[in-house]
């Protein structure tokens, strides 16, 4: 029989508690074994519904409504649960724009995201960094309605303390296998990103600072276990990285798994799923079969809600409290792919759609609202491998705006360049992740679309030797192609993540994949011999070291984002209060018909002819040339892509 908890008093930061004692019950086995199933969603960026309304169709692999019904069997299938959620809730879709930026969020308001979660009994939250995008009163607004208590150890209010409370306990009535009742204490700890200051430092700067995720978790774990926690689980919205530990990571999840005291690590931020995946082997410390991290059990949920995290716990007697003696890991998906086709594995649950219908219907209204037309299709199935009309739509309304706030100010005679990346290319978002806008009308959908992200307009004033190097940190992407080898070789590089593909609109360069990469996915220099980009010409002129130029580019960039040369917070001359994808709308209205074109300013050196240098894209770019290269398509590859060949 199913027993479900007893919700009992949370024990708040600073309060002591009584020491734990066994009481004696009837039936109490020798040595009793708890059975504790801890599961996690992350990163769902305010994908309730299956739907995707970019494309303003149903989406079988997304939907909290959907992991909900996994949820439901994962909880049938225990005696006893715990639900949590890793961050990332607020921001990311449509339907979290329209509530922002349409409808508000006044203090008392039940966000959608909220509405939807307050369905399913959750235990405890964290936040994650896009919890900031839309600033602190919004943030505050939107998740004071949740009937589940949220926790965060590493973001300081100006007071000093923290901006939600760090950690909780929750006390919970479980059922062992011999059917007896026992009280067990399981702390709770949340952490985020610390780079938020940098991300979102227009809303944070004198508000809000963090700290390192490991020290501020040194700091509280020991009161934790001093407030009486048998185990801890740390709800890291951070992704697992190797390397030593310098403090300050991103992607600290591998490290937090050192400190003492933390049993269960939850984590997400980087969109995949753990265990499995490809993107953690080899990382020493991490085993990607059983899913743990110097040995402790971790999950990490995939996106959007693609994936249920899963860790099953078996809790034995350590004297007065419990400890884990064995566990297992899993992320549970609510979709399969058969034959190339997605096969959902759930349906929605109905109490999830009711608590955001209203919202979804409002929103398939706004997004639908008219801004003017385009004469040409736009996409970005080749967006990764030549020069492409959806990033040079973002940098011409970019420059075309920065232009104007610039017009009276010194910088005003300087040359404008304007950095773009493609932000849905596929990867790990899957073979219809892409941008694809037929000829004729363009709706507030299309401006998301196009450009996804809540980002505002910065621009930075840099040098010749700094575009140069920035444009070598986004050539990034390429794996180097072994002449000496030759065969087929794949191009990209899968790690590297396509926002982090800057093209540099403004000046003329050509990528050569044949040489090393300067820099590491994370942005450190590592090769300082090697040259990718060649021929970087200005008005046909070669770019000179010291010659000054002004980029037109965005807050998450422009404040060190991706950790680009120039761009580190120090450069910035404009700091822009407009969203991006605004500036977007404004010129296409001004404009009332684009016509976007790849003018050629960049392009790859074409691979030696005893090389196939090969990449992914989704299966309507068939329909579609890419401008200023020849490519040919070899065959279908997994997960639903097509393979494509680039032709000498």
């Amino acid at each position: 029989m199913t027993t479900k908890f007893t919700r009992r008093r949370i024990l708040q930061t600073g309060v002591a508690a009584a020491a734990l004692t066994a009481v004696p019950q009837v039936g109490w086995a020798a040595d009793p074994v708890v059975k504790l199933r801890i599961l996690e969603t992350t990163d769902l960026h305010v994908n309730i519904l299956p739907y995707d309304y970019y494309r303003d169709a149903a989406d079988d692999t997304v939907g909290l409504a959907r992991t909900a019904a996994i949820v439901k069997a994962a909880r049938s299938e225990a005696k006893n649960s715990l639900l949590f959620d890793n961050g990332d809730l607020i921001q990311g879709s449509p339907l979290g724009d329209f509530v922002a930026y349409r409808r508000g969020m006044k203090k008392g308001d039940v966000h959608p995201m909220v509405a939807a979660m307050n369905t399913l009994d959750y235990d405890c939250g964290t936040l994650g960094n896009h919890e900031f995008n839309y600033g602190l009163d919004f943030l505050q607004n939107s998740l004071g309605a949740a009937k589940f208590p949220l926790v965060c150890a590493n973001v300081i209010k100006a007071d000093g303390t923290t901006l939600q409370k760090p950690w909780l306990v929750l006390d919970r009535d479980v059922v062992d296998e011999a059917g007896a009742t026992h009280k067990l204490k399981v702390g709770v700890i949340g952490f985020l990103p610390p780079q938020i200051v940098q991300w979102d430092k227009g809303h944070l700067d004198g508000k809000a600072t963090t700290i390192d995720i490991v020290d501020a978790a040194e700091k509280h774990v020991p009161d934790m276990k001093k407030a009486g926690a048998d185990i801890v689980v740390a709800l890291c919205h951070s992704g697992i990285a190797g390397g030593d530990r310098k403090g300050g990571e991103e992607n600290a999840a591998l490290h937090l798994a050192k400190v003492d005291g933390i049993d269960v690590i939850l984590t997400g931020h980087q969109h995949l799923t753990f265990p499995g995946g490809k993107e953690f082997s080899n990382i020493p410390g991490v085993d990607a079969k059983a899913g743990t991290l110097h040995g402790k059990p971790a999950v990490m949920a995939g996106f959007w809600g693609s994936h249920l995290g899963q860790v099953d716990l078996d809790l034995t007697k350590d004297g007065s409290r419990w400890k884990v003696a064995g566990f297992k890991t899993e992320a549970r998906p609510i979709y399969d792919r058969v034959d190339r086709k997605v096969v959902p594995k759930v349906a929605s649950e109905a109490a999830v759609i009711a608590a955001v219908q209203a919202d979804h219907d409002a929103t398939l209204k706004y997004v639908r609202e008219p801004v003017g037309t385009t004469a040409v299709p736009i996409h970005s199935y080749y967006s990764l491998v030549a020069d492409d009309a959806s990033v040079k739509l973002v940098a011409e309304a970019q420059a075309w705006y920065v232009a104007d706030l610039l017009k009276t100010t010194p910088h005003k005679d300087l040359p404008l360049l304007s950095a773009a990346a493609p932000f849905k290319a596929g990867g790990r978002g899957g073979p219809n992740y892409f941008t694809e806008i037929k000829k004729g009308p363009l709706a507030i959908k299309d401006m998301a679309d196009i450009y996804i992200y809540p980002n505002t307009i910065r621009a930075v004033k840099v040098t010749g030797a700094q575009v140069r190097e920035w444009l070598e940190r986004s050539a990034g992407i390429y794996n180097q192609i072994d002449v000496a080898k030759g065969g087929e070789q794949d191009i990209i590089n899968a790690k590297f993540p396509a926002y982090n593909f800057d093209v540099i609109a403004g000046v003329q360069y050509k990528i050569d994949p044949t040489q090393a990469s300067r820099y590491d996915n994370d942005g450190k220099l590592v090769a300082p011999d090697a040259h990718r980009i060649k021929d970087l010409t200005y008005n046909g002129k070669a770019v000179a070291d010291d010659q000054v130029f002004v980029v037109a580019t965005n807050n998450y960039r422009a404040g060190g984002g991706g950790n680009f040369p120039g761009a580190d917070g120090t450069t910035i001359i404009l700091d822009a209060p407009d969203l991006t994808r605004d500036a977007i709308m404004r010129f296409i209205i001004e404009r009332k018909e684009v016509s976007p074109k790849a003018d050629g300013s960049w392009a790859l050196v074409t691979p030696p002819a005893n090389v196939t240098a090969t990449f992914l894209t989704g299966p309507n770019a068939a329909g579609y040339q890419p401008s200023g290269i020849k490519v040919e398509k070899m065959g279908d590859a997994p997960e639903g892509f097509v393979k494509y060949r680039i032709v000498a």
